[in-house]
């Protein structure tokens, strides 16, 4: 029997950030497909917590420490045989407005989302390789990228050099039958966006064409997407999860 079209059955995943926010609703997702998933996170009570409510396993991990991203990937083999999927969704976003930024300011962010993701990557590329397949799924943003917002420069630059970072990664290992692609989020329900407040999120809801905001299973699904034997044919390439939020030419179209 054939499996189901995007199966993960039997496949093996490694998602950062994973213990809560949109990396729980791809360690969900993932787990709905079949995939063998182990949460790598810095929060250990939390990664826990969620591993065991997920039927996932957890791997505590500083995305900033390159030996510790060694390590994550190294236990997934040693407890799975093999990493087939990276999603490195690890990510913060506090607000500062440039003029009161600091130096820590910048370089925490960058060191978190950025940093993080490049150390992250070259660790499972470093075992996907020799086995000749894989997939990368980045969570990046369309705050950045595509858009901005005040106080959130700092934030905005590490996820458009994501986006650098994964193109040129993408044609390293395009012969080695490697896919490294990401998922643009916009307004997502997750602890992070609530703890902006109602207001917030309510101006956010406005701005969005649905005039809802996503769920991080909504993330998951195109990650699950994008980590699939089916999207071999893809790399180097984003989608953008956001309710229609950057169609817009004016708030007159909202109306």
């Amino acid at each position: 029997m054939t499996a189901s079209l995007f199966s993960l059955q039997g496949q093996t995943a490694l998602v950062t950030g994973g213990a809560k926010g949109i990396g729980k609703g791809i360690v969900s997702v993932l787990r709905q497909a079949g995939a063998n998933v182990v949460i790598a996170d810095i929060d250990r009570e939390q990664g826990q917590a969620t591993a065991k409510e997920l039927g996932a396993h957890y791997q505590h991990t500083d995305v900033r420490v390159q030996q510790s991203c060694q390590d994550a990937v190294a236990a997934v083999v040693e407890r799975f045989g093999a990493l087939d999927i990276l999603c490195s969704n690890t990510g913060i976003f506090p607000q500062k407005k440039l003029a009161d930024m600091t130096e820590a300011d910048w370089d925490q962010t960058h060191g978190i989302n950025l940093k993080g993701t490049f150390l992250m990557v070259q660790a499972a590329l470093a075992a996907m390789q020799p086995r000749g397949y894989g997939r990368i799924v980045i969570t990046s943003s369309i705050t950045g990228p595509v858009t901005g917002f005040p106080g959130w420069s700092h934030y905005g630059a590490s996820k458009a050099g994501q986006l650098g970072f994964m193109r040129s990664v993408a044609l390293e290992y395009a012969r080695f039958g490697i896919t490294i692609n990401a998922v643009m989020p916009g307004n997502v329900l997750s602890e992070g966006l609530i703890a902006q407040g109602e207001e917030y999120l309510n101006q956010m809801r406005a701005a969005v064409p649905t005039h809802t905001l996503g769920t991080p299973q909504d993330i998951g699904y195109a990650a699950c997407f994008l980590a699939s034997r089916e999207a071999a044919y893809i790399t180097g390439q984003t989608i953008i999860i956001d309710g229609g939020q950057i169609l817009p030419e004016s708030a007159e179209a909202l109306l």
